[in-house]
This record gives C-alpha cells, structure tokens and sequence, in this order.
C-alpha cells in the first residue's frame, strides 16, 4: 500500500482527528507542515486542479475572517501567489498519493484509492474547523 503525504498545521484540532482516522482504518502516512513546507506555485497548483477559487483558500485564515481577502475575488495566480507567501490561506489538508494531489479530506476517497475496505461514509465532514470562534483554525 502506498503511503499517504498528509500536509497539515501542527496543533490543529481537526487535523488530528484526521490523523486519527487514518491510523484507525490502516492506512500509512506521513505528515508534512503547511506552513513550513516549501511551496512554490508549481508545487501548490496541482492539490487544487479543476476545483474553484474560492475553495483553495482556508475560510478561517485571519486574513479572510477580517475581510482583508475576499476568496471570491481573487484570481488562480493572485491566490498562488497569496498561499505561497502566506501558508495559512492554503485550505487544509492537502493530501498526496503517489502522483495524486487535492485538498480536504475524504477518507471514503482516500480508502478507495488505496484499496482500503470499510465503511467511512460517518466520516463526512470532519474537514470543518472545530473551533472556528477560538482562533485555533487560523
């Protein structure tokens, strides 16, 4: 089985119960921090291929709570641009498997990739910030 990249904020909440998710249906990862990694356009374009704009960019980063950016607004090249300076717009989690890339999280998705029986359907939306209101999703 392939092992999967699992690019996350350390500390955050939603992101360990992603993690805990995966280790609980088998599945081998690796973790990699967001805001540390290093991005460049090229490197960040394929996690968001054939998805819109406005999902690209991480609703609860302090930038866009404070209405400093407008997700629906702004351009594929102005929101690489704006990411690849400022990791914590980048939505979360970015996901790698082999030569495949995306963001968010869907485990039933990532199970059938690689092979993994059992039923993740309970799993839908534990993408969300747990805690939108307390700053720790930024």
């Amino acid at each position: 089985m392939q092992t999967l990249v699992f690019f996350e904020k350390p500390g955050c909440i939603s992101n360990a119960k992603q993690k805990k998710l995966l280790s609980a249906a088998g599945i081998p990862f690796t973790t990699e921090n967001i805001l540390e990694y290093a991005w460049d356009p090229l490197s960040l374009a394929p996690f968001f291929s054939g998805t819109p704009v406005v999902e690209w960019i991480n609703p609860n980063a302090p930038a866009v709570k404070d209405g400093e950016i407008d997700p629906t607004q702004v351009t594929e090249h102005e929101a690489l641009a704006m990411m690849v300076n400022s990791p914590i717009l980048i939505r979360r989690p970015l996901i790698q498997v082999g030569n495949l890339k995306w963001a968010g999280f869907d485990l039933p998705y990532i199970a059938e990739i690689l092979g993994v029986s059992g039923d993740y359907a309970s799993t839908q939306g534990i993408e969300s910030c747990s805690h939108p209101q307390k700053g720790e999703c930024d």
